[in-house]
């Protein structure tokens, strides 16, 4: 069985034969490795809706759209709420400067002292109890900003200071 085209040609029909040949055994590999992808896809899907049907998985889907809304307006709820502490905080006592000292040099024991307290604005009072021999006289001036409308004294200018510029970490209750 020859053909008059392919002699024409000048090809033998056996290197046809075997050239098909590979291009069936290289198909077969090709529907093989499809077959088997198509497994394993399968598999995993099976394994990803097991208990589910498509419905319910839907509703799982959009339950769990209709959390994340709800912490999102949470969330919003929370950054609302914390800077509305921190605005209050501003006006809360937050700064502390204490100093010890004599009032009269005669006395000794540092019993008298000096009691700043400020917000958050640097803002305040400053307390000075004075002791003597005669008694214990307590004076209290009003800061605001960082600046009294009345003179200092030493002392209390010591304490205010201590308490605009204390550490950020604790107190600085030195004593001198």
């Amino acid at each position: 069985m020859e053909s008059k085209i392919l002699t024409a040609l000048g090809i033998d029909p056996g290197i046809i034969f075997i050239v098909m040949l590979v291009l069936i055994i290289v198909l077969f590999v090709l529907v093989i490795n499809a077959n088997m992808k198509y497994g394993r896809l399968k598999s995993s899907y099976n394994s990803f809706m097991k208990g589910k049907d498509g419905r319910t998985l839907e509703d799982s889907i959009f339950e769990r759209f209709d959390e994340l809304d709800e912490l999102t307006e949470l969330a919003l709820k929370n950054r609302a709420s914390i800077k509305k502490i921190n605005e209050e905080m501003l006006s809360n006592f937050q700064k502390v400067g204490i100093l010890k000292y004599d009032a009269f040099h005669e006395m000794g024991g540092k019993l008298s002292f000096v009691l700043t307290l400020l917000d958050g604005n640097n803002s305040g009072y400053i307390i000075n109890s004075m002791h003597s021999r005669e008694g214990c006289y307590n004076y209290i001036k009003e800061i605001v900003k960082g600046e009294s409308y009345i003179e200092l004294s030493e002392e209390e200018a010591e304490s205010l200071d201590r308490a605009i510029y204390q550490e950020t970490l604790g107190l600085d209750l030195e004593k001198k």
